[in-house]
């Protein structure tokens, strides 16, 4: 069996279209990422490592780790459908950190 961990890598989601507009609501990371966060003990919200919101050179993004497409195959499929719907640019990066 192959070993998950090594063949795990980052996908990111940029907030803009393949066309170069930012993506509308500004928000849309955060509402993403919340399909696997949780609210901690300290009542904030804690994002899964697998699914977070980040912002790269200013433009909001997620980062999906892509072992989630063996873990929550139907969140994965529902991210991945909304960002080629909303034609988002997705860049996939190297292995996870």
């Amino acid at each position: 069996m192959v070993n998950q961990q090594s063949k795990s890598k980052i996908m990111i989601i940029q907030g803009i279209t393949e066309d170069g507009r930012k993506f509308r609501p500004s928000d849309w990371a955060e509402r993403m990422s919340g399909m696997l966060s949780t609210f901690g003990d300290d009542h904030r919200i804690h994002y899964s490592p697998k699914l977070r919101p980040i912002s790269v050179e200013g433009v909001k993004c997620i980062a999906i780790d892509t072992s989630l497409a063996e873990t929550q195959p139907g969140i994965y499929q529902q991210i991945m459908e909304f960002a080629r719907r909303n034609q988002l640019n997705i860049v996939e990066e190297s292995t996870a950190v």
